[in-house]
């Protein structure tokens, strides 16, 4: 029998069907990558509305407590009161903040669609010598 790859009509063949299975690979992953793109998106948006939430309602509890503090306690000193909420609201922040940056650091965009890039290179570096 006569090897298809070798005949003058096997290898354009063959060619053709390498290149049909690259650019069905390549539309895969594009779609893939644009399905990850749009959850990105969506997560954000959700996540910056609920944080915009909780710092619009924390603001408000914060400034409720101060003013409820500094009235249940004004017989005191008003100012060493704000002085110690200031010093307990600056702690609060900067643990947030910390907290922030850390989830920032370790965030990994398009995660499923470099691993699977990687996948892919790593079997046609298998395939190819």
């Amino acid at each position: 029998m006569e090897d298809p790859a070798a005949s003058p009509r096997g290898l354009p063949t063959l060619v053709g069907h390498v290149v049909r299975r690259l650019l069905h690979i390549l539309e895969n992953r594009v779609g893939l990558l644009s399905v990850e793109l749009q959850e990105e998106r969506d997560r954000l948006l959700r996540d910056v509305l609920l944080a915009l939430g909780v710092a619009v309602f924390g603001l408000l509890a914060c400034l409720s407590l101060t003013a409820a503090l500094v009235l249940l306690l004004s017989a005191y000193s008003p100012v060493q009161i704000l002085l110690v909420l200031a010093a307990v609201y600056a702690v609060a922040a900067g643990g947030l903040a910390w907290c922030l940056m850390r989830r920032v650091r370790a965030w990994e965009s398009l995660s499923a669609s470099l691993q699977q890039l990687r996948k892919d290179r790593e079997s046609l570096d298998r395939l190819l010598p």
